[in-house]
């Protein structure tokens, strides 16, 4: 029996803990938080979309970075096993449209409420209100690493574990002390809803026994739209639109359903989809941008993260959302229904004639950006004119200048690189004894279940993998 300790109480923690007990191991749950599931208890506006019932195909292809990581801990734990977790442990569950999972309640509490009485059956100690300040780590043998001088490559000598986690130091009840271990693992969450307590500590935990971390960045997040057009439609929630994430000419995304204008931009359920594309080719930005700057001072971990809580806006726009309002009709289709409506109000103005085909307060927006005067009559508009106006409904275009900050993000994007993890054991390959899931990894997905699917995966394979 090993003595196990799992730093951060969300639902990869949970999880992980629980496996961990499940073989027989000592386990010590640790959560800064004054309980746990403080994050989950908010997901989904409060019902939890515990998982999506999808195939394992379908999943893999909802995954926005890193997939194939993941594929090994998704068999080891499927969202149908998920799904079995929670209906054996007492906790009926319902499926929604787009294979979307709940609790049958529709209340996030009876997730969490099942998670906790799992935990206690399984004989797990959790500790709320207590943080961990370090790792506790040890250096291995100097002669180790001679031994091995000779016979190695360098990429092979930078796999090495060179060091070992014996444990953690921690701050309870005003104390510090340290607790010793036989394995750790470390599933703090990533930046999103930092007031949860996700602030990004197990980054820097990682950052110590010497992982590499990617620039986190926020995702499933509303989005910044530069075009005046965007402030004047707040409000409007259109239904029936297909969205694109364009890079150029390049297609990045593209989804069906709905979206809202706000203040700032765009949000919605396909604009948060959309946004961790978007926020992918932000981040490879940011990285390249990163890399330009490490060659001549290097930023700390702990430096980035500040930041991070304000809009996370590009210098250069370089991405374009375009949005078909009438996704049914190709342009010929609707150049002809434009026709039909113009011939049935011809002698209407043109700025009268777009009742029937747009929601009113698109109407004014939709007249400026077609240079149509909008006195003209409508039996004088051109063929050339009317062409164009079926243009912008079916591809109307605003610029993305980035991303709100991760006081609004569902997810984080970036994070600890997966290239330093065993994706079978979720383990550390830069230190014995240590382990990491959930959200701290890099590898996100779409909105629909899978992100909390990852964190349930993840979380019992470090805990199943304990020795």
């Amino acid at each position: 029996m090993s003595r196990v300790i799992v730093v951060g109480g969300g639902p990869a923690g949970m999880m992980a803990a629980w496996a961990a007990a499940a073989k027989g191991h000592k386990v010590m749950l640790l959560e800064k938080n004054e309980k746990l599931g403080k994050k989950l208890f908010i997901t989904g506006k409060g019902r939890c979309n515990v998982t999506n019932a999808c195939p394992a195909e379908e999943f893999f292809s909802k995954i926005v970075t890193n997939p194939k990581f993941l594929y090994s801990s998704f068999s080891q734990f499927t969202n149908q096993e998920v799904m079995d977790f929670f209906t054996q442990n007492g906790c009926p569950l319902k499926t929604e449209r787009g294979n979307r999972v709940f609790p049958a309640s529709d209340k996030s509490s009876d997730i969490l409420r099942t998670m906790e009485h799992a935990l206690s059956k399984a004989g797990v100690q959790v500790q709320l209100h207590t943080e961990v300040l370090e790792l506790l780590m040890e250096e291995e043998d100097e002669e180790v690493f001679k031994n091995v001088e000779t016979k190695t490559s360098t990429k092979e000598k930078n796999n090495i574990e060179a060091k070992t986690c014996i444990g953690v130091k921690l701050k309870s009840q005003g104390k510090i002390r340290e607790e010793k271990a036989d394995a750790v693992i470390v599933a703090t969450g990533g930046c999103s809803y930092p007031s949860t307590g996700s602030t990004g500590d197990g980054w820097i935990f990682a950052e110590s026994a010497g992982h590499a971390i990617n620039p986190p960045v926020p995702a499933l997040v509303p989005l910044l739209l530069k075009e005046e057009d965007a402030k004047e439609l707040q409000g409007l929630s259109l239904k029936n639109i297909e969205i694109r994430v364009m890079q150029g000419k390049k297609e990045k995304y593209r989804e069906f359903g709905e979206m809202l204008f706000t203040h700032f931009g765009a949000s919605g359920p396909v604009i948060l989809s959309a946004s961790s594309f978007a926020a992918k080719e932000i981040r490879r930005k940011k990285n390249k941008d990163k890399n330009k700057a490490d060659n001549k001072d290097k930023t700390r971990l702990d430096e980035q993260l500040q930041p991070a809580k304000q809009p996370a806006e590009n210098d250069t726009a370089f991405l374009t959302l375009l949005i078909d309002l009438k996704p049914a009709l190709a342009t010929e289709q609707l150049d002809a229904r434009i026709l039909r409506d113009f011939e049935e109000e011809k002698n209407k103005q043109f700025k009268n004639s777009l009742s029937r085909l747009l929601p009113a307060k698109l109407i004014p927006v939709m007249i400026r950006r077609s240079q149509i005067p909008p006195e003209k009559q409508v039996n004088e508009i051109t063929r050339e004119e009317r062409r164009h106006l079926a243009q912008l409904i079916k591809e109307f275009s605003f610029t993305i200048t980035g991303t709100r900050s991760f006081t609004e993000a569902i997810i984080t994007q970036g994070g600890l690189s997966v290239k330093e993890i065993n994706p079978s054991t979720m383990e550390s390959k830069k230190a014995k004894h240590l382990y990491f899931a959930g959200e701290m990894l890099d590898t996100d997905a779409v909105t629909g279940g899978y992100n909390l699917q990852i964190a349930w995966s993840t979380g019992w394979t470090a805990g199943n993998a304990v020795p």
